[in-house]
């Protein structure tokens, strides 16, 4: 067992950097292969409670290839650290199997007490230099964490995460788990384009909708809350989101309106996720705005259960491809 296992690490060299040449160099000359044997050695003493003695060979393996990995964390098999220095890894963090980690990385906790404090990083994770991933979070399942992003916020499975705080901006990992790593980064302009065309069906529908509207009381009362739907419209983009300093409607969060005939506002908006901590506040944004309105007698703000359109997007990245 113990032979598979290192066997796999050098393996696992060979796969993700293309700059391994030989076994006796990989052998010798890679400190994240050191780093995660030494960390073995350190993780068995901790778990059979010989603390001091896990710690110290820890310190050793930290001394030797510049990467701090706490004795108590729970690494998987065929991890690989490119480069190293600088990494650190956190006493409760948890790294799934076949993760990549560059240089500068930190899985670093948010707490002072002795809780879960330190992230869980799923299978075929990527996680560029410098990232900080902090807190108990999850990053999922094939994700990718760009380079020099802090990331405090779970991220689903597949998506890839870059800035300060990291945001999610693109739905895809395109890793392939027999060890490709190429994977084209996430595309701004892509992003605008899709806002873009989202918001030209938004119009053409309500073309349509108009044209077909028949002259009369009802054509009359039809234009009516078309006409207050674009006012609330206007007025949301006083909203701005205090994490980005954008409006509301530019980010994309506001999803719907519809104003019924008695002046009830139905308002749909998506979030990066419903447990967000500003979810509340926007809300309640949202709602006095739109109360403000003449002619709306209430408003229903309602955070739809799919934060992201995750097949809507691939959609749309796989069209603008064939363009």
């Amino acid at each position: 067992m113990l032979l598979k296992h290192l066997r796999e690490d050098i393996q696992t060299i060979f796969q993700k950097d293309p700059a391994a040449r030989s076994i006796p160099e990989v052998l010798f000359c890679y400190p994240g292969l050191h780093a995660i044997w030494s960390h073995r050695i350190a993780h068995w003493l901790w778990v059979h409670h010989l603390f001091f003695a896990g710690r110290f060979v820890s310190h050793i393996g930290r001394f030797l290839t510049g990467i701090e990995i706490h004795p108590g964390a729970m690494i998987g098999r065929r991890v690989f650290i490119d480069h190293g220095m600088g990494v650190v890894i956190g006493e409760t963090a948890e790294v799934g199997d076949d993760v990549l980690i560059y240089m500068g990385v930190v899985l670093g906790g948010t707490a002072l007490v002795n809780e879960k404090r330190h992230p869980t990083v799923e299978d075929h994770v990527i996680i560029g230099s410098g990232a900080s991933v902090l807190g108990p979070i999850t990053i999922g399942s094939g994700a990718k964490v760009g380079a020099g992003s802090v990331v405090v916020r779970s991220v689903p499975p597949g998506a890839t995460v870059v800035g300060v705080p990291g945001r999610i901006a693109g739905p895809e990992c395109n890793q392939d788990r027999d060890g490709d790593l190429e994977a084209p980064m996430p595309d701004p302009m892509l992003r605008v384009i899709s806002r873009l065309l989202d918001r030209q069906n938004q119009f053409e529908e309500r073309i349509r909708i108009m044209e077909q509207v028949i002259p009369g009381p009802l054509g009359l009362e039809k234009r009516a809350e078309l006409e207050m739907e674009e006012q609330i419209r206007d007025a949301l983009r006083e909203v701005i989101d205090p994490e980005v300093g954008i409006d509301i409607v530019d980010l994309g969060l506001l999803r719907d309106v519809h104003v019924t005939a008695d002046g009830r506002a139905e308002i749909d908006m998506v979030l990066t996720t419903k447990g967000c901590p500003l979810v509340d506040y926007l809300s309640q944004q949202v709602r006095r705005k739109a109360e403000g309105i003449p002619g709306i007698s209430s408003v229903d703000v309602r955070v739809l259960d799919e934060p992201w359109d995750w097949s809507r997007f691939v959609r749309q990245n796989g069209q603008l491809k064939k363009v």
